[in-house]
C-alpha cells in the first residue's frame, strides 16, 4: 500500500507558536544556541541521525549531551565528545516522541561547516531535526510519520525552500541520515514537491 500524505488533524499541534515552539513536542531547552542573524530567510530544513553512545537507543544521553550535562563516565567515547557543544532544533526518538530544544526562531549549532546551494553557514537559515538512529539501520515507521507531520508543519509556518540530508550539505565529513533514510517514503508522507529536494531531483 502506497504512502499517503500525513493526515491534516495531526499538523495543528505541529505548528510552531510565535515564539517557535511547537506544540506536540516535549520541550527540553538547550544552552546551545544564538541568535540568526537579522534579516535571515528561514527556509531549509536539515535532517540528521543521532545515537548515544554510537548504535544505542533510548538511553536519554542524547538530551544530556544537547543541554551539557553528558556524563562522560559512562562509556568511553563519551571522553571524545567532552568539549562539544551542540544542539538541533528537534529530536525524533525510536517511538516518534518529539522533542525540541531549541526555539525554531534561534539558531542551533547542528549544521557546522557546511553549504547549501551555494549558501554558507547552514544553521543561520536552517532548522535541524535529529532522528534517533544510525547510519546501519532502519528507522521506525513511527519516526517518519513525526518526521513527515513536522516538516508539513515547519513548511506551513516558514518559506521553507529545500530539505537536505547532512550529508548533503557537508558532504565528506558527515553521513548522516545514512543509506537507509527512506527519502522516497518521507517525500510522500509529507506530501513534498520535487523542487524542494535538489540534491535529489531525478533525472
Amino acid at each position: 500500500m502506497a504512502d499517503v500524505p500525513v493526515a491534516a488533524s495531526l499538523l495543528p499541534d505541529f505548528l510552531p507558536d510565535a515564539a517557535g515552539w511547537v506544540p506536540a513536542a516535549r520541550r527540553v531547552p538547550s544552552p546551545n544556541f544564538d541568535a540568526r542573524p537579522d534579516g535571515m530567510p528561514l527556509d531549509v530544513v536539515v535532517i540528521h541521525n543521532i545515537s548515544l553512545p554510537p548504535g544505542q537507543f533510548g538511553t536519554g544521553d542524547i538530551e544530556a549531551f544537547f543541554q551539557n550535562r553528558l556524563d562522560v563516565s559512562r562509556h568511553p567515547f563519551f571522553e571524545t565528545i567532552r568539549e562539544v557543544r551542540v544542539s538541533a532544533h528537534f529530536l525524533i526518538t525510536r517511538e516518534g516522541e518529539l522533542v525540541q530544544f531549541v526555539a525554531c526562531t534561534q539558531r542551533a549549532w547542528h549544521a557546522g561547516q557546511s553549504e547549501y546551494c551555494g549558501r554558507q553557514r547552514c544553521n543561520d537559515f536552517s532548522i535541524g531535526i535529529e532522528i534517533e538512529g544510525a547510519d546501519d539501520q532502519p528507522f521506525t515507521p513511527a519516526q517518519y510519520t513525526t518526521a513527515a507531520a513536522l516538516v508539513t508543519a515547519l513548511r506551513a509556518a516558514y518559506p521553507i525552500q529545500g530539505v537536505a540530508g547532512h550529508s548533503d550539505i557537508a558532504p565528506g565529513r558527515k553521513t548522516d541520515p545514512g543509506p537507509h533514510f527512506d527519502w522516497p517514503r518521507f517525500v510522500a508522507l509529507a506530501g513534498l514537491p520535487a523542487g524542494l529536494l535538489p540534491y535529489r531531483r531525478e533525472g
